[in-house]
């Protein structure tokens, strides 16, 4: 039997495998505005981001970071990235493409982010944003986001935070950290199908958006604001994701988030003690509990993805380039359990 333990896409519930078995219905009705309405409501009560709003749209998750940066800054900004992985460097890729200055923390591979590094850039000049993807998911580091959210208070700097693998794992709470703006997508912890992305925007980033004009038609930020008033989007959205996204943010809401990311670091930490008495070994930096490097120190890894896929029918992500024999990537969100991480284990060994 197959199992996925890759971050993305993640083993999906019962409950969503059966709506995606439907029929897709007509969307340009109240009935499915209704559909739109609450699948927001929800994502705002479990982001804290309760004055508000929510923009979905049909894309990957690359798709809304740029989308996210087209609508909330200009080349009048300058912006501070952290710089760890690929998804962090990816923000730099999208800022070079729009011509928006930056200046990149870099954190190579092994460091941990710390505010002194940090600071030293912030020194370098005047800042108007700060980016970051609060789980580095190429590597799994997860960043200190009390100390991020500390540094853009004493410099007001507007906090935008990729929270694709995070959310739903770690803790993400737009108004505790002054969070500007969350970027989502379906295929992590919300346990979908790829294909939707989810953009949560505060007050203050709303009223930067108004007045921003970007040069795109399909992400223009304003547009699907307005349709968000009567629950549609602007063009054809992901219809049956935007189904499962509602079923499942009440599931969510009813469990609580609190018992969500608890469960997750539960997994997260058995499985992590089991590796290290397998003789294997992860990184020392701070994790997210959504995912876990494993090190093999026989730097056998590539060897031992294709077996559990070949004799097992386990999937976990691969790394690439020189890391692709060191390291692969086991999830710990989607539909997991202990007794999952531990068969995973016995398959590993």
């Amino acid at each position: 039997m197959s199992h996925l333990f890759t971050i993305g896409p993640v083993e999906m519930f019962p409950e969503t495998l059966e709506i995606g078995g439907k029929q897709v219905p007509y969307f340009r009705n109240d009935e499915f505005s209704q559909v739109v309405f609450s699948a927001s409501a929800g994502l705002k009560r479990l982001l804290f981001n309760e004055n508000g709003k929510i923009i979905l749209l049909t894309c990957s998750g690359t798709g809304a970071m740029e989308a996210t940066i087209m609508n909330c800054f200009t080349k009048k900004d300058n912006l501070i990235i952290i710089d760890g992985g690929s998804f962090g460097h990816r923000f730099t890729q999208i800022c070079d493409t729009h011509e928006i200055p930056y200046k990149a923390v870099k954190v190579e591979q092994g460091e941990t982010l710390t505010k002194d590094m940090i600071d030293e850039v912030i020194d370098s000049g005047k800042f108007t944003g700060f980016l970051v993807n609060l789980d580095e998911t190429s590597i799994g580091q997860l960043y200190d986001i009390q100390m991020i959210s500390e540094v853009c208070e004493e410099h007001r700097l507007l906090l935008v935070v990729d929270a694709i693998s995070a959310f739903l794992a770690d803790e993400v709470n737009m108004d505790k950290y002054g969070i500007d703006a969350v970027i989502l997508s379906s295929q992590k912890a919300l346990s979908l199908a790829p294909g939707l992305s989810v953009v949560a925007l505060s007050e203050r980033m709303l009223e930067r958006v108004a007045v921003i004009d970007p040069k795109s038609i399909y992400f223009d930020f304003k547009d699907y604001l307005k349709n968000s008033e009567r629950g549609q989007t602007p063009f054809t959205p992901a219809v049956r994701v935007i189904i499962e996204l509602e079923e499942i943010v009440k599931r969510f809401e009813k469990k609580g988030i609190e018992n969500m990311i608890q469960e997750t670091s539960e997994i997260a930490l058995y499985f992590r003690k089991r590796i290290k008495e397998i003789g294997l070994d992860y990184p020392s930096y701070p994790l997210s509990n959504a995912v876990t490097p494993v090190i093999f120190p026989d730097k056998n890894a590539d060897i031992v993805y294709k077996k559990l896929i070949d004799k097992y029918g386990f999937t976990v992500n691969p790394s690439g380039g020189d890391n692709a024999k060191l390291m692969f990537r086991v999830s710990h969100v989607g539909k997991q359990s202990i007794e999952d991480a531990e068969e995973l284990i016995c398959a590993i060994n």
